[in-house]
């Protein structure tokens, strides 16, 4: 754990002559203990590079939770960019390893094409960064994001880069990353900025200085075209496109030089990670100028899929490794050739996975070596240690040199770059109960250990929604969605033991809707509530339904739209919700079999604000976990208070500007701690409220930020002073008062 920064004392501002201003100024910050919740891996990490120059130094890549360095010493990864407030650069495009000063790194950080881009520098390892905005748009998560590596250092000349952008051509800097120019002499000025909602292009998929012959340089191209491979012997000043090679339909994705002067490079018919149906590998004999191809399975009988990953030995230019991606059947791979290429070893038929240290990747099954293999590399001071990513995971092996079965595991202490989508923190039983992207979610037992499975039966691979009974809490509810248009069985589920497991929920069959889109419990825009004593079930259908029966039958509720369900936490009989087409509130007074209208005194007319049609947002309206009929509402920005069963409001907190807010364990009964995402005076970060919103003080700092890219944050209420976050991209993440305050 790290100690938040330190405390602006009332004394200091004195000193500086603003004593008159103390009454009205922002309480001193809370120094907080920040760690992650332990999962292990779980998200797509598209780039890993070893340093040339320091044994034991490595750097990982991801495509939203920011980069990592390996650190040996502690033997886990550090993550690089946790004091980044713009959530762009935490989708981190490429990434640059010095190959003459093992301590400096860059980052060419840009999440879409309409977000921020900069390049990042470091001279001490990733510990201080030096940010340069830049004039070309990136795509750290969009479709591509596996090619590269775009940014190169000159070995000759360490303060010269080159960057291959996706949209503008080839860009250049003489001084360390801190000024940027176009190369105006290369081929290739770029397609321009998509103008499509999510299109992208490959661009300049790859740079690779030749570390043996001063001034000769590759560029690799993954937009269409009959030109994969352009060449400049000059330093950058004249290019050329290498005639012949692979076939025109193919693009460039990645490539490995080794020191034979064997240019190995891996193409597609895509960008990917998704979509490949076709892939092939090439080498260039760069001293005679003739290509050959090295594919390891080709012809007419070669399964779908592409290539994506490529390593070389440093030790040994004829080992050479590639890796397929979107090979489903049979699966995902790593090639392996020991005479460059000519014979190739798949090593998933004699690897063995120990996923121990990180159960859920088991999938409810035996994890297999995986999927979307776009990062892969081998260490160039130990030939047998090399690591590839997938999907899901990093994995790593001491064996990639020997004969025999090969054993992986996962290579991810200290990475946790997963999508935390909500979490409830309940009144009894684990802490924490989560709901994620992509790995579905886990009960948090013990919040240092990876939990032994996601959430199955049903296995949803996001969970959207979860909600616990307030005075039964061991009785849960949660809704769900794949990664499919439609829900193959059901997208709702309930728990009898605290949500270390869980049975499906089927609702009757929908009426299919006239224009002929599935009904929202088939796709999981269906959240679910639970009453207070988990005796009731409220599915928010496109006509709501009830269940006091855990599922077994249902009947429709009276009076209520369709909308968020709020359930009160102490008082079986009471649920809350908004009416958006008549800007009201409404409330259910008979266990939800009906809802109707109440005073709602003190609220805005207007209540739209707090509507979404996002599945994956949380509610804006929620009770109080030990007091019946209290509620709190978010409203634009603003927070809304009832004692009184939603009767009557009382804004409160004009202090802050609040997006994400949630309730702890306050000091006292009458008043919870509150949680927030949010703006005080300017200054955007995570905030306590321990009097009902009158006075907030920040509880993170500049060093932990995470890109700001926060989904829900929640207090316990049982601990005092503890909080939870969901971040999108960092994981999930946990925090204390410091020891001492």
């Amino acid at each position: 754990m790290s100690r938040a920064g330190g405390v602006l004392s009332v004394a200091l501002m004195m000193a500086a002559g603003l004593a008159g201003s103390v009454a009205c100024a922002a309480p001193a910050p809370v120094p907080y203990d920040w760690s992650n919740v332990r999962i292990g891996g779980g998200g797509f990490t598209p780039g890993i590079v070893f340093s040339t120059v320091e044994p034991g130094l490595a750097y990982l890549r991801s495509d939203m939770g920011g980069a990592y360095r390996w650190d040996a010493r502690a033997k886990r990864w550090a993550p690089l960019q946790d004091g980044v407030s713009e959530g762009s650069y935490m989708g981190v495009e490429s990434l640059a390893v010095d190959p003459v000063d093992a301590g400096t790194v860059y980052l060419a950080a840009g999440m879409a094409a309409g977000m921020p881009a900069a390049i990042f520098r470091s001279t001490d390892y990733g510990a201080h960064w030096q940010v340069t905005p830049v004039p070309f748009a990136m795509g750290g998560n969009e479709d591509g994001r596996g090619l590269g590596e775009r940014l190169a250092i000159d070995p000759f000349n360490h303060a010269r880069l080159l960057f291959g952008s996706r949209h503008r051509g080839l860009w250049r800097s003489e001084d360390a990353g801190a000024h940027w120019r176009q190369v105006s002499t290369f081929p290739l000025a770029g397609l321009g900025l998509p103008t499509g909602h999510r299109q992208t292009h490959g661009g300049l998929s790859f740079v690779v200085f030749d570390p043996a012959r001063k001034g000769r340089i590759f560029v690799g191209n993954a937009d269409p075209g009959t030109q994969h491979l352009f060449l400049s012997q000059d330093g950058g000043a004249t290019w050329r496109a290498v005639p012949g090679g692979p076939p025109a339909d193919l693009l460039a994705a990645k490539a490995a030089l080794g020191r034979d002067g064997m240019l190995t490079i891996t193409l597609n018919d895509g960008i990917g990670p998704n979509g490949i149906r076709r892939g092939a590998v090439w080498q260039l004999d760069t001293a005679a100028m003739r290509w050959r191809e090295v594919t390891p399975l080709r012809g007419a009988d070669a399964p779908q899929g592409g290539y994506m990953g490529v390593a070389v030995s440093t030790t040994d230019p004829m080992m050479i490794a590639v890796s397929t991606v979107d090979r489903g059947d049979p699966v995902d791979t790593v090639w392996l050739s020991r005479d460059g290429g000519a014979h190739w070893d798949e090593l998933w038929r004699r690897s063995v996975r120990d996923v121990s240290s990180s159960p859920f990747l088991d999938f409810n099954g035996k994890a297999n070596f995986g999927h979307w293999i776009a990062g892969l590399a081998i260490d160039p001071f130990d030939p047998g240690h090399a690591a590839y990513v997938t999907g899901a995971t990093v994995y790593g092996t001491q064996a990639l040199d020997k004969p025999g079965e090969m054993p992986w595991r996962p290579w991810t202490q200290g990475i946790e770059q997963t999508a935390v989508i909500t979490l409830i923190s309940p009144t009894g039983g684990a802490h924490l109960i989560s709901g994620f992207g992509d790995i579905g979610g886990f009960r948090h037992d013990d919040l240092a250990v990876s939990p032994p499975r996601m959430h199955l039966q049903p296995f949803l691979t996001n969970t959207n929604t979860l909600d616990y009974a307030g005075r039964s809490p061991a009785i849960m509810v949660r809704s769900g969605n794949t990664h499919t248009l439609k829900v193959p069985d059901t997208s709702l589920a309930w728990s009898a033991d605290g949500g270390a497991s869980w049975e499906a929920l089927h609702l009757p069959r929908c009426t299919p809707h006239a224009d002929g889109s599935p009904c929202p419990e088939e796709t999981g825009d269906a959240a679910i509530t639970a009453s207070a004593d988990g005796g009731a079930f409220v599915a928010e259908t496109d006509k709501p339904l009830l269940s006091r029966d855990h599922g077994v039958s249902w009947t429709a509720i009276s009076g209520l739209p369709r909308t968020r369900v709020t359930a009160d936490k102490a008082d079986a009989r009471r649920f809350y919700a908004l009416d958006f087409t008549k800007g009201r509130m409404l409330r259910s007074d008979d266990g939800g079999a009906s809802f109707h209208p109440v005073m709602g005194k003190g609220l805005p007319q207007d209540l739209t604000a707090a509507r979404s049609t996002n599945r994956e947002d949380p509610a804006p309206l929620l009770a109080e976990p030990d007091r019946a009929g209290a509620l709190w509402l978010a409203l634009d920005g603003d927070l809304w208070r009832s004692t009184d069963f939603g009767e009557s409001w009382r804004r409160s907190g004009q202090a802050i500007r609040v997006e994400r807010f949630g309730l702890g364990k306050g000091t006292d009964a009458e008043t919870p701690a509150l949680y927030a995402l949010g703006s005080v005076r300017g200054t955007r970060g995570l905030w306590r409220s321990l009097d009902g919103g009158g006075a907030w003080a920040r509880i993170n700092d500049d060093e932990h930020q995470w890109g700001l890219r926060i989904r829900m944050v929640s207090g316990d209420p049982r601990l005092f002073g503890r909080v939870y976050v969901a971040t999108d991209g960092r994981g999930l993440i946990f925090g204390d008062p410091a020891k001492g305050t």
